[in-house]
């Protein structure tokens, strides 16, 4: 993590809605250094999405901006790849077809065709996918398909790999699996990340940093926190560790104690308070305006069908 090289910088999102101006962040500060693993997590409706899209070029933000290695960020580049819940794999083309298609893109002029075939699968091999290279993706699993979106992202030479929420539909075996995947590749290749999660212990145990978002709308950062457990690390060894104790009780404390009640909700004291989760549910979402969960919603989807295609 030798230098910052990725900024956001005095960034405010606003959607146009029938009741009016819908704002979705505001105020939003952060750097990012290069090699850096840095995760977003709060509640849903707080804009982690619109600010990972604001990143990927797919969204311009009304004011602020973002910017990568001195360059402005107001388009979609091969140097920011995605990785959705949703692989997004090509059902009509194989595994090594799919990878294909993001190296062709990338690298048809730079790479000849028998480094392009070996760059594919190197990239197959670092996710455990080059023995499924000929099979199609309703032939593997769900888990498997997710190793492939990810080969497809790594494949392109990304300067930042944005992964939204990449193990949310996964069962808690494979996504296990796969966060001790991402923690060898991120480490083998200084990929700098950021990850959108809901998942506390998926974040503590993945990140150097976890960014916690305030309830939106209007959202913007409340707290940073830096975990500083030795890597690599092991989820096993980790379980008792008092610092990773720590850190999950803080993200915890911020997610339920600081953000679950806008102040003029606040229940009365000696009001029960709900047991917190691991895992921030939708139903966490504080009460506002159905346009306005609406709004954010089907302006993420759109972004997200834009970098599809």
């Amino acid at each position: 993590m030798s230098k910052s090289h990725l900024e956001l910088t005095g960034v405010n999102m606003s959607f146009d809605t029938p009741d009016g101006p819908f704002v979705a962040l505001e105020n939003i500060d952060l750097k990012i250094a290069e090699g850096e693993f840095v995760s977003l997590i709060g509640h849903s409706g707080c804009g982690k999405s619109t600010v990972l899209n604001i990143v990927a070029g797919l969204l311009q933000s009304t004011r602020g901006g973002c910017v990568l290695d001195g360059h402005e960020v107001n388009t979609p580049g091969p140097e920011r790849a995605v990785v959705f819940q949703n692989h997004a794999l090509m059902p009509w083309l194989t595994v090594y077809e799919n990878v294909q298609l993001a190296v062709q893109q990338v690298f048809r002029k730079t790479m000849s065709r028998k480094e392009r075939r070996e760059w594919i699968m190197h990239n197959l091999e670092l996710v455990n996918m080059g023995h499924a290279a000929n099979k199609r993706p309703g032939e593997i699993s769900g888990g498997m398909a997710q190793r492939v979106g990810i080969a497809r992202a790594l494949a392109m030479k990304p300067s930042v790999l944005l992964m939204d929420e990449p193990f949310g539909a996964l069962d808690a075996l494979t996504r296990a699996h796969l966060q001790d995947a991402l923690m060898d590749i991120q480490q083998d290749l200084n990929s700098t990340v950021i990850m959108i999660t809901h998942d506390v212990d998926e974040a503590v145990l993945l990140s150097d940093r976890i960014i916690m978002m305030t309830n939106g709308p209007a959202a913007t950062i409340g707290e940073e926190l830096v975990i500083d457990l030795p890597r690599p690390r092991n989820r096993v060894t980790l379980a008792n560790n008092p610092d990773y104790v720590r850190c999950r009780q803080a993200v915890l404390s911020f997610l339920y104690e600081k953000q679950t009640f806008p102040s003029k909700d606040k229940p009365a004291t000696g009001a029960p308070s709900p047991a917190p989760s691991a895992t921030v549910s939708d139903t966490d979402q504080p009460p506002t305006k159905a346009a306005d969960t609406a709004a954010t919603s089907s302006h993420d989807a759109q972004a997200r069908e834009r970098a599809i295609a």
